[in-house]
């Protein structure tokens, strides 16, 4: 469905420059500019239809790793390798933030920022499961298994 909306809706654009052309003046300085705008208008609209088949075409049912999330009654939980963890202070009145990445041993790895320092609570190069909870607008770390 979207495909089909993106390609009607960058076919719109070139239909006003084929109107400039027709019936108004493509040399002046309000045709030029009107063109150019309509036919980047267009072109962002014809790569997203671009994106969208190539995404149709390859197969969007793709398997998630190990890394995904999944939904338990104590909260989310995640599993994999840390690959790091970065710590940052924040401002005063604003909790600190600490970047966890983890890995599932293949190329994939993703990255969960929690608030507190985690530095110590999840060592780097330890395979662990982390259970965690969002509370207002950040993940809150509930429990770590290690491997």
């Amino acid at each position: 469905m979207i495909l089909v909306i993106s390609l009607i809706l960058a076919l719109i654009p070139l239909l006003g420059i084929v109107w400039i052309v027709v019936y108004g003046s493509p040399t002046t300085v309000d045709g030029l500019f009107t063109s150019l705008i309509l036919l980047a208008m267009s072109g962002i609209l014809g790569l997203n239809a671009l994106y969208e088949l190539r995404k149709r075409i390859s197969g969007s049912g793709r398997k998630q790793s190990f890394t995904a999330a999944t939904l338990t009654a104590a909260g989310l939980v995640q599993r994999g390798m840390v690959e790091s963890v970065l710590f940052f202070e924040s401002n005063v009145g604003q909790p600190n933030k600490s970047i966890v990445t983890l890995s599932d041993g293949a190329s994939s790895s993703n990255m969960l920022v929690f608030e507190g320092d985690m530095r110590n609570a999840l060592p780097a190069g330890q395979k662990v499961e982390i259970t965690f909870r969002k509370e207002s607008g950040y993940n809150v770390l509930v429990n770590v298994s290690y491997a």
